[in-house]
């Protein structure tokens, strides 16, 4: 794989996803075999280029940003997950990841 695959399964309605924005979502990342090596009810994180991998920054915020509500499949080839490191036990290097994401809230200064 060497390009980023975004799947829509549900089109959100609230608020975009914007670059600097707190975004909250649930999430479940797993490796090409299916092995699960993350997920979370409720990760918070701020998007931007240097908080998230670039597959996340790409697609969640990019040409398409989700909306409060969405549900998408991110297909991430290793040049924007890790690339050539191995993070933990649980994901190798050069590992494509696939991630299930559910928007379920944004922030932004204006709030």
């Amino acid at each position: 794989m060497t390009e980023l695959i975004i799947n829509d399964t549900h089109i959100g309605t609230g608020k975009a996803a914007e670059k600097g924005a707190l975004i909250t979502c649930k999430y479940t990342g797993k490796l090409a075999d299916g092995t699960v090596f993350d997920s979370s009810e409720a990760f918070q994180v701020v998007i931007t280029a240097k908080r998230v991998i670039q597959g996340w920054y790409q697609g969640v915020i990019g040409d398409n940003p989700m909306k409060v509500g969405g549900k998408r499949q991110l297909s991430v080839p290793a040049n924007l997950g890790y690339g050539e490191r191995q993070i933990g036990d649980n994901i190798p290097p050069h590992s494509d990841l696939f991630f299930d994401i559910e928007l379920l809230e944004v922030l932004t200064r204006d709030d």
